[in-house]
């Protein structure tokens, strides 16, 4: 854009959004950021506290509102960019100049092949972006802030035929996907709405400044008020339509979109020629609102209304006409006059934003109906969302990179959002009137109650007087009734008193009683202890059982074996039985062969024998083994029937001994019960009774023991107490001849110290004044002072020896002060309560200072430390500026200098420059602070202490003297910061600009005097010396006057050094040769 480019003045090089006031604002800023990969941008001068800026209703606030339905937020800004049409695709010459990073919300814009810049923005939407992305990232939490009662601005910028009318106003009526901003706004805001809301709607075009409808062509040049308590614009001639539903709306926007003016150019074929905007008006119930956000879920924290409220907020959408350049666009007769009327316009917008991002004074709203138009949207209380819309092609760079900073310096403008609501005084006069019927209606039949009540009561009052009368004819018989059972109550009384004491008489026998039960008490212990003997006896009688029991066990086991022996038996028998068998067979055989085995026979006749005999004894054993067996089943049968019946008589004896046993302790029980409650009674009696007693005897017993102690303890004390009181008396009547002594002593030193005082005060006023007695350590022009010197004029020559001589006059004065009174009483006035004494000491002080010879005597004797105090915690102006000046004298000595620093001085210094706007004591400060610059070996400690910031910042009050000293300082600092770089002590970006150091010296240059210009000529070369800053002489412009110094510097020395610096650069060396070839 030709024309709002050159707006202030503002290059295309990248800038951050400028750090507001408040913590809140600061971080709604950084949320855009500047550019990327750029030196820090130099910080403009802050508008002081107390400038006077045009007072509207629209002015921004920076600091953070109390309530809590307005807070800060600045303009959101996004960037889309247009799809290639067919003359960029045919346009081989020229590549795309804008690359864009939507994952990091970064647009790079290259200049050409080895250069570019790149931007952040809120939000970037590419070629393929739909335009339901576009409205949901843009606009949609305009329209919701708008239907939460908040006014809301969407508007789009860009040069012609970038897209902004296709990005707001497509109506999309046969493909839905391509509806624009303006139809999907009025859709969500219907949808977010209720049949008792209001929804209406104007759309208006300004065309070559005038205000035409386009709903209703036929009214143009519409005017513009302004509410004069308000603030708030309004159009009040154009047409107003209400709004039910979508398909009207459409209607509306087909016949708007026919009546707004368009033109054929060679950028656009259908180039808007008028700013079209859309107003929606919104006016909605506080209460129903809050439903909708219950609803949602979203608690608003505004519970108990009583009085109905209305929200009134309206939604502002703007189709800026698009930049254009005459020469591209080839606009001719009526249609150049139409473009003219945009750029114009434009450029107030432009301007209007310029000075909003520069927190200037004052905001040229006025310079057009366009920014009037828009006056709540930058800088107001709306919330503002800016698309910007751009072209890729490399062929249109210059209109690209307008738009790109256009968005750059909007996203620095910070509107502080509010509520706007009313009382809904329609609604509630109606239901007042409703009120007024029902309780009127209540009241007539009230009244009738009331009446009847009384008729009523009247009643009531009759019967209560007749039962009254019978009431007290009743209460008389009563009483008498009473006399007679009170007669009656007495003597039962006295009869119970009778029976009281019967009872005591029946209590002694229970006592005795009591002691039967106590020795019946013993009985039952005996019978206890009997009891555990049977249970002793039961016990062993038990154990006898079990051990008879295991006997049985042995006895049946044994049995087992014999039976199992038995069996053994027999079946040896049978085996008997079948040898025996076997045998008479053998023998059958045998003897049939008897006749052939006759001595054979002999011999098995022998061996059969002796089997015989064998046979014979296993019989008699085996009927032995039956005897025993028999024997032993009797007595087993024998014991066992022993066993049971011990076993059934030890059972019976243990049941009627568990019964008995029970039985006592059932009766054992009973007494215990007796016994216990007997025993409660008597202990309880026995222990009230001696517990009282007992405790009253510890009582006595404790307070007479602690009267006995408490009597030791006075006598003893007393005792001491009489030794030493003769002490006291002794030490007493020495101290009181002490005290004397020194009383008068002190007397005696206060009348001397008065009349020293006095004298000293008569002396210092006596001196002549001289605020301006502090010298300026000037490390850089003591080349040409002879050579200056005499080019002066004779007259000023007579001037300069007269003030010398009264300067001199006032020293020698204040050195017969000071040796007639002493340094140390001098610097003691500095405490003074008077500030007439104290004003004339640090005068006194100022001008030792000035003294090579005083400056180490009244840092050792705490003068320094005096003077800090004095700049610290001083409200007077006075008082201020002379001990500024003092200091400014003792920061001629190096040594005092980093005394100065240690004790915090220069941080003082930069506070003191912030409490005051008086000329001379900023000078002073900056004199201060300008000679602590000539010592390199503080400068990190004056910029992290931000002296030089102050040192700056004291330029505010444009008086002359305070910039030459700010001059000289920024001088100093420069030079010795570049000796420090030859000498390879350090190396890097010089600390100046940081704070803005080389962006002062460059603006000032031009318009300084000739000696403040001497300072800001040196000051530039000796940076220009470090190759670290060339970055910010070029960005700048500190080149080009860097050259200007070469040519054009009243001082040879100068100018010499100038070019030698260009000479030796290889940076500005370019530069230099360009601009040459230029000339």
């Amino acid at each position: 854009m030709a024309s709002l480019g050159n707006v202030g003045r503002a290059s295309h090089k990248p800038e951050r959004p400028r750090p507001s006031s408040s913590p809140q604002s600061a971080s709604l800023r950084n949320n855009g950021g500047g550019a990327q990969g750029q030196p820090h941008s130099v910080r403009s001068k802050a508008a002081p506290s107390n400038s006077r800026r045009s007072v509207t209703p629209t002015s921004r606030t920076r600091s953070l509102p109390l309530d809590s339905d307005q807070e800060s937020e600045r303009v959101r800004v996004a960037v889309r960019i247009r799809p290639k049409n067919a003359e960029d695709l045919s346009d081989v010459d020229h590549a795309d100049c804008v690359e864009l990073q939507p994952e990091l919300k970064r647009l790079k814009l290259r200049k050409n092949n080895w250069s570019s810049e790149s931007y952040r923005f809120d939000e970037l939407f590419t070629e393929s972006a739909s335009q339901k992305r576009v409205y949901e990232a843009v606009a949609k939490p305009v329209v919701e802030s708008v239907l939460d009662g908040y006014n809301g601005t969407v508007m789009a910028y860009g040069q012609t035929g970038t897209g902004k009318t296709y990005t707001l106003g497509r109506i999309g009526k046969d493909d839905a996907s391509e509806r624009g901003i303006m139809v999907r706004a009025l859709e969500d805001i219907l949808a977010g709405t209720s049949v008792s809301d209001t929804i209406e709607v104007s759309y208006l075009q300004l065309y070559m400044e005038s205000i035409q409808d386009l709903l209703a062509p036929e009214k143009t040049n519409i005017p513009i008020v302004e509410d004069a308590k308000t603030g708030e614009v309004s159009v009040p001639g154009a047409e107003i339509v209400k709004i039910r539903k979508l398909d009207h709306f459409l209607q509306l926007m087909q016949l708007g979109e026919a009546n707004r003016h368009a033109a054929n150019t060679k950028m656009n074929t259908e180039s808007s020629r008028s700013h079209a905007i859309l107003m929606v008006y919104i006016r909605r119930s506080a209460h129903e609102i809050e439903e909708t956000d219950q609803e949602k879920g979203i608690t608003t924290g505004r519970q108990g209304h009583h009085v109905l409220t209305i929200r009134k907020s309206k939604l502002l959408i703007v189709d800026l006409a698009g930049s254009e350049r005459i020469d591209k666009s080839g606009s001719e007769g009526h249609v150049l006059e139409e473009a003219k009327f945009i750029n114009l316009s434009l450029t107030s917008l432009g301007k209007c934003i310029n000075a909003l991002a520069e927190n200037s004074p004052h905001i040229p709203i006025r310079d057009s109906k366009l920014t009037r138009l828009l006056r709540d949207s930058f800088g107001g209380s709306a919330r503002t969302s800016l698309i910007i819309t751009i072209g890729p092609s490399s062929r249109h760079h210059a209109e690209t990179a307008s738009t790109v900073m256009f968005g750059q310096r909007a996203m620095k403008v910070v509107n502080t959002v509010k509520l706007k609501e009313e009382f809904d005084y329609e609604s509630l006069c109606r239901k007042l009137e409703t009120q007024v019927d029902h309780l009127s209606a209540d009241i007539d039949r009230q009244q009738k109650l009331r009446e009847n009540e009384k008729n009523e009561l009247k009643k009531l009052l009759e019967e209560f007087e007749n039962s009254s009368a019978e009431a007290e004819k009743k209460f008389a018989v009563r009483s008498e009734l009473l006399q007679k059972e009170n007669a009656q109550l007495t003597s039962k009384m006295k009869e119970l008193l009778q029976e009281l004491d019967s009872q005591k008489e029946e209590n002694k026998v229970l006592i005795d009683e009591v002691a039967r039960l106590a020795t019946s008490l013993n009985d039952i212990k005996c019978l206890e202890e009997e009891n555990n003997r049977l249970e002793h006896d039961l016990n062993d009688a038990m154990d006898d059982l079990k051990h008879q029991k295991e006997q049985n066990i042995i006895l049946c086991d044994e049995v087992a074996r014999l039976e199992m022996n038995l069996k053994l038996d027999k079946q040896k028998q049978l085996d008997d039985s079948a040898y025996q068998k076997i045998l008479a067979d053998t023998t059958q055989m045998y003897e049939e062969k008897i006749a052939d085995l006759t001595k054979k026979i002999g011999h098995e006749n022998a061996q059969n024998s002796g089997a015989e005999e064998e046979m014979e004894k296993m019989k008699k054993q085996v009927a032995d083994y039956h005897l025993l067996l028999e024997k032993s089943q009797v007595e087993n049968s024998r014991y066992r029937k022993a066993l049971a019946d011990t076993t059934k008589m030890y059972e019976e004896r243990i049941d009627s001994l568990n019964q008995r046993i029970e039985d006592e302790r059932v009766h054992a029980g009973e007494l215990e019960e007796e016994l216990n409650l007997m025993k409660n009674l008597l202990h309880e009696h026995q222990t009230s009774s001696k517990a009282s007693a007992e405790k009253e005897l510890a009582e006595l017993r404790m307070r007479l023991q602690e009267v006995h102690q408490l009597h030791e303890a006075t006598t003893d004390e007393l005792r001491l107490l009489h030794i030493q009181n003769k002490n006291l008396e002794s030490e007493k009547a020495i101290l009181r001849n002490e005290l004397h002594a020194v009383r008068l002593t002190l007397q005696e030193e206060e009348k001397r110290r008065k009349e020293a005082e006095t004298e000293l005060i008569h002396l210092i006023k006596g001196v002549p004044e001289s605020e301006d007695g502090f010298e300026e350590k000037v490390s850089y022009v003591n080349e040409n002072i002879t050579k200056s010197s005499a080019l002066r004029s004779p007259q000023s020559s007579h001037k300069s020896s007269r003030s010398r001589e009264t300067i001199l006059s006032q020293r020698n004065t204040i050195t017969k002060i000071c040796e007639e009174v002493g340094l140390q009483k001098i610097l003691s006035l500095l405490e003074s309560g008077d500030l007439d004494v104290q004003t004339h000491a640090v005068k006194v002080v100022a001008n030792l200072a000035a003294e090579d010879i005083n400056q180490e005597r009244i840092v050792q004797e705490g003068g320094l430390d005096a003077l800090l105090k004095l700049v610290e915690s001083s409200q007077n102006t006075t008082i201020l500026r002379v001990a500024s000046g003092a200091i400014a004298n003792l920061a001629m000595n190096e040594v005092n200098q980093g005394l100065i620093t240690s004790r915090g001085g220069a941080k003082l210094l930069a506070t003191a420059a912030s409490r005051t706007d008086d000329p001379q004591t900023l000078r002073m400060v900056a004199g201060a602070i300008a000679n602590l610059c000539g010592n390199e070996k503080l400068h990190a400690v004056l910029k992290d202490d931000g002296s030089i910031r102050a040192l700056l910042g004291m330029t505010r009050s444009g008086n002359t003297e305070v910039i030459a000293q700010v001059a000289r300082g920024l001088a100093n600092f420069a030079k010795c910061e570049s000796r420090r770089i030859m000498k390879g002590h350090w190396r890097g970006r010089s600390l100046l600009m940081e704070d803005g150091g080389l962006s002062w010296l460059v603006a000032n240059l031009k318009t300084a005097s000739a000696p403040t210009r001497r300072h800001l000529e040196l000051a530039i070369c000796h940076l220009a010396q470090n190759e670290d800053n060339a970055a910010d002489f070029i960005n700048s412009g500190g080149v080009k006057e860097l050259i200007d110094i070469s040519d054009e510097s009243s001082r040879e020395d100068i100018r010499s050094l100038a070019k030698k610096t260009l000479r030796l650069s290889s940076f500005f060396r370019g530069e230099n040769d360009g601009a040459q070839r230029l000339a």
